[in-house]
């Protein structure tokens, strides 16, 4: 089982810590929060999840240093548990949760007074100063207004302060800024009105009210929605058992999951997840590992198999050992690696970063132009319509939809890869993905099983095929080759013991020799039996046409004749023909790479449609290939399992592993398949699509919106049509702007790659 015989397929940041922060709200408190805990000693990285508010810090500082810099950089964090994934995600959810109703309680209040007074001027109703009268029914207006600026907006003007503080502005600093105006100029015209001309003597009460109202449903909702990004997370989380029935002794205890250590033997019955990764020590089964593979065929698990927690045990009872527990098992890991992923930002991402840290004081000298540009040379009131252009610039321009542009995609196609049995390992792999043009693959264990099988064994003469089989396996039971254990597992299999042998040696490149019962035997190749005198005749026509289906042959001579050949081959995986076809529709460029000899290599290809291939390679020439590839201009992604893989996987644009492959192949990876299915290309290729898809289509809509939106709000229809956007209609579609967002980035989870079960048994 892939990731149960591969530990490091997620390993594990040192020193990995998780916090949650409030207080930050848009992408310019990202790279501000980021900056600050990077600058902390021994903080090696720091990554934000903007939609969830939390921050990875890897490194080994303490928790009360990491506190301290959120804090200094205006913000309240508090430290999340990493050795319970589910217990930590609970008290995230929580967290929302009271969040949530906090929103909606402000939203209530502010809309309560706001929507009244706002039905009052639409029915007609003087929203102007100008009798005792009016001052005093509109300044218990005003008080109830800054009751409710306090109470459900307070949390906009103590985040513009903090921001201020530090020198440095935000999107509170927006609204607290707009909302402050509008809320002062309409005190001053209740307090002062003598101070305004008759025209000017207009109150934007019901603007403040309804901005703060707006702008809090909007964040309410966006909580709600982001919500559903978290799914692929939760979906690993619940595979986690929550008990394990422990061996000790004479007893059999259930106990927490959390109380079971290395070593311990666990029953696990029929329907049961199985709770730890470990080896199962007597029973046999069919374990369905979809849940983390993708794979919808039940594997066969016997004594020495490898199992993994999170794994569902389908009809027999099982005893294993504990091998790994806790935050080391594969499922602990992959989360670990799933939340990694998400965090971490695409290179167009990064893009709407800087662009968003010098958006918002660019809006607010935006708006102090459009004030200026009004007040002298607009007409009157002057001074009120400055104050509402400048209010309403200040309100539409928040970046809150520029922010989650990236994150919320990023989120959501982690996530589905995830659920696709692909590891994406972070987001620069995931946009590298959907620009592949070439995709190189490694032979042997990615497009064959990687594990040869002894396929014809051809007698020559009078000898039965058991014995020339028995005295193959005899010869190679002294071997370490891959062929010679395929021929040594073969006669086992058909219960052929070796025999005694003596005088064995080993003929570098050429094969084996070896004395059987006082018989000299050869076994290896052509060269071998021409230089030992053995007369091969017509025989070497039926090698050759073994070899010309990517079969080895070897001859096995006894006492100076020929007694047989025997055919190996590594099959060819049962769905690589249609994985690589649905690469080629995609107009990807496939190329096979092996050290394995040109005819064998020819075969292969042909099989699976392969045109261009390159045999005989060594380690250092697949790295040479790749680079070959790059220098042409192509997009390249690389796939092995091998070792000798490792160099090329690390230098492709996009490496990927099969997850049943080396650790050192893994770890030189972007990208891993957990099953060993070639379909996992094309699936991370579509969903890599379907991503950086979404992810513009945000982007795109969060720059359309505010490039248009801005110059609107500072009047440049006014002169052309009379129309001056409204502060009250600009929180709306600020609003609007960000849960617009968040539910593009929501499609994502009903994408689906196009390899089914029926596409990958064929």
């Amino acid at each position: 089982m892939p990731a149960a015989e591969h530990p490091s397929i997620c390993h594990q940041a040192p020193g990995s810590q998780e916090m949650v922060v409030q207080g930050a709200g848009c992408a310019s408190c990202v790279a501000k929060i980021e900056t600050a805990l990077k600058q902390v000693p021994g903080v090696s990285q720091a990554e934000m999840n903007f939609p969830l508010r939390t921050v990875t810090i890897v490194g080994h500082a303490s928790a009360e240093s990491l506190l301290e810099a959120v804090a200094a950089a205006g913000y309240s964090g508090q430290m999340v548990s990493t050795e319970n994934p589910s217990d930590a995600l609970a008290e995230q959810e929580q967290s929302e949760a009271v969040y949530y109703r906090q929103l909606l309680r402000n939203t209530g209040i502010a809309l309560g007074v706001g929507v009244p007074l706002m039905i009052y001027g639409l029915a007609g109703g003087a929203m102007t100063v100008h009798t005792g009268g009016e001052r005093l029914a509109w300044l218990a207006v005003g008080l109830l207004t800054l009751a409710v600026m306090l109470f459900s907006g307070r949390h906009f003007y103590v985040g513009a302060w903090q921001s201020l503080t530090h020198h440095s502005a935000n999107m509170d600093t927006l609204i607290a800024l707009g909302t402050g105006t509008a809320w002062a100029y309409s005190m001053v015209v209740v307090l002062a009105p003598a101070a305004l001309p008759d025209m000017a003597r207009h109150v934007y009460f019901e603007a403040t009210t309804m901005i703060i109202g707006l702008i809090n449903l909007g964040l309410a909702l966006e909580v709600k929605a982001r919500g559903r990004t978290s799914m692929a997370i939760k979906r690993l989380l619940g595979l986690q058992a929550k008990t394990a029935r422990v061996v000790r002794g004479k007893e059999e205890l259930d106990i927490a999951i959390e109380r079971v250590v290395l070593g311990d033997v666990v029953r696990v019955r029929p329907g049961e997840k199985i709770p730890v990764d470990g080896e199962v020590v007597e029973g046999t089964t069919a374990v369905d590992e979809s849940m983390l593979t993708g794979e919808p065929m039940p594997v066969m698990k016997a004594p020495g198999s490898e199992v993994v927690a999170g794994t569902l045990n389908k009809n027999g009872t099982l005893l294993l050992k504990a091998t790994r527990v806790g935050k080391d098992t594969a499922l602990a890991q992959i989360i670990g690696m799933v939340k990694r992923a998400q965090n971490s930002k695409p290179p167009i991402g990064r893009l709407a970063d800087v662009i968003a840290g010098v958006f918002v004081p660019s809006i607010m000298i935006i708006a102090v132009v459009a004030a200026l540009a009004w007040l002298n040379f607009g007409p009157e009131p002057a001074l009120a319509f400055a104050m509402v252009s400048a209010t309403t610039v200040l309100i539409i321009a928040c970046p809150c939809a520029l922010g989650l542009a990236t994150p919320m995609s990023v989120m959501v196609g982690v996530g589905k890869a995830a659920e696709a049995g692909v590891l994406i390992r972070n987001g620069e792999a995931l946009q590298s993905a959907a620009k592949i043009t070439a995709m190189v693959l490694d032979k042997t264990g990615t497009i064959t099983e990687g594990k040869p099988l002894v396929t014809d064994v051809v007698v020559a003469g009078h000898w039965p095929r058991e014995q020339v089989l028995q005295l193959a396996a005899t010869l190679e039971s002294g071997s370490e080759h891959p062929l010679a254990l395929a021929i040594v597992e073969s006669a086992h299999a058909e219960g052929l013991e070796p025999r005694q042998l003596s005088d064995f040696q080993a003929l570098t490149g050429r094969g084996v020799q070896a004395q059987v019962d006082g018989q000299p035997l050869l076994f290896g190749n052509e060269a071998l039996m021409h230089e030992q005198g053995v007369e091969l005749g017509n025989w070497q026509q039926q090698a050759q046409a073994l070899a010309a289906e990517a079969k080895t042959p070897m001859y096995l001579a006894v006492a100076g004749q020929l007694a047989a050949i025997i055919a190996v081959a590594d099959p060819i995986k049962a769905d690589s023909v249609a994985a690589i076809h649905r690469l080629q529709e995609q107009g990807i460029r496939v190329v096979m790479l092996t050290g394995d000899n040109r005819a064998t290599a020819q075969a292969v290809a042909a099989k699976v449609g392969i045109s261009e291939f390159f045999a005989e390679v060594l380690p250092a020439q697949k790295n040479a290939k790749v680079a070959e590839l790059q220098a042409a201009g192509e997009t390249v992604g690389m796939t092995g399992d091998g070792i000798n893989d490792a160099p090329a996987l690390a230098l492709a644009n996009v490496g990927f592993a099969i997850g049943t492959g080396t650790d050192v192949a893994i770890e030189s990876a972007d990208v891993i398949l957990m099953r060993g299915s070639l379909h996992g290309l094309a699936d991370a290729i579509a969903v890599s699509k379907a991503t950086l898809g979404n992810i513009k289509q945000n982007l795109w809509g969060a720059f359309i919106y505010n490039a248009a939106g801005v110059p609107i709000a500072a009047g440049l229809l006014y002169p052309l049509f009379g129309i001056l956007l409204s502060p009250v209609i600009a929180g709306g579609a600020m609003a609007l702007s960000s849960l617009t967002v968040v539910s593009n980035a929501n499609r994502l989870r009903l994408f689906k790659a196009r390899a089914g079960i029926e596409e990958r048994a064929s």
